[in-house]
């Protein structure tokens, strides 16, 4: 984690170069979380475009209701892989191509909450959600304190949420299913706080122009799978089942 007194700021020289080099290096970081944040967005509102046109398309019922399912739930893993793996060799448009192929096909993963939940209770879901992303972000991005103490217990808690969920669906339990969702409700806004962060520190670590559109792309894919996951477990909450 990058100290947010980085001694490369102080070191820039004398008085008067530095303050135009820290408000040089302020706007750059504006610039890029603002890219971040428009990678995301993007990729949530096209997530969410794919998913409601082919929840309401016979495209869409032939796949949710037909082996296919299990292709467009487990395709958007590959993409993940493909993205992570690919950050150092993948040139930037194609690391940007990737994340808008993720979007399009998580939207295809996505489309089966619509033959789940009411459009109604997706929609009040999705604006708590972003209510409370919008909030847990900025926390991450003002706050002064260093969160990177919290990062191995949240991974943990990532990887307990994986195991728990195999467990639930061996042992259909609505209470087992409520721990579950509360907390991956806790540990995915914990990690949007965490990530956020970490996306910030990162911009003060690359000087390479193209390298840092590629941390930017990637910064978006952390925040965007926080967002989608918090808003899952939210709507096994909130949802009201058709």
């Amino acid at each position: 984690m990058a100290n947010w007194n980085d001694p490369r700021v102080s070191a820039m020289g004398s008085a008067t170069p530095g303050r135009a080099g820290s408000s040089e290096r302020d706007a750059g970081l504006r610039s890029y979380m603002l890219s971040v944040y428009n990678y995301m967005a993007g990729g949530v509102l096209f997530t969410g475009i794919v998913a409601y046109l082919l929840a309401h398309s016979s495209l869409g019922e032939a796949i949710i209701f037909s082996p296919l399912r299990w292709v467009a739930i487990l395709a958007p893993l590959a993409f993940v892989f493909a993205l992570s793996a690919g950050v150092n060799r993948f040139s930037l448009s194609t690391l940007r191509g990737l994340f808008w192929a993720y979007a399009g096909v998580m939207g295809v993963s996505m489309s089966v909450i619509f033959f789940v939940y009411t459009g109604t209770s997706i929609a009040q879901t999705f604006f708590a959600a972003a209510a409370g992303f919008a909030g847990l972000s900025l926390l991450g991005y003002t706050t002064k304190k260093d969160l990177s103490a919290f990062g191995s217990f949240l991974i943990m808690g990532v990887f307990s949420l994986i195991i728990a969920s195999l467990v639930g669906m061996f042992f259909h339990s609505s209470q087992l299913q409520f721990v579950i969702s509360a907390f991956g409700v806790l540990i995915f806004a914990g990690l949007t706080a965490y990530d956020t962060q970490q996306i910030k520190s990162l911009y003060f670590m690359s000087s390479d122009r193209e390298y840092t559109g590629k941390l930017a792309i990637m910064g978006a894919l952390s925040l965007y799978l926080d967002f989608i996951n918090m808003f899952n477990y939210l709507l096994s909450f909130m949802g009201d089942r058709r």
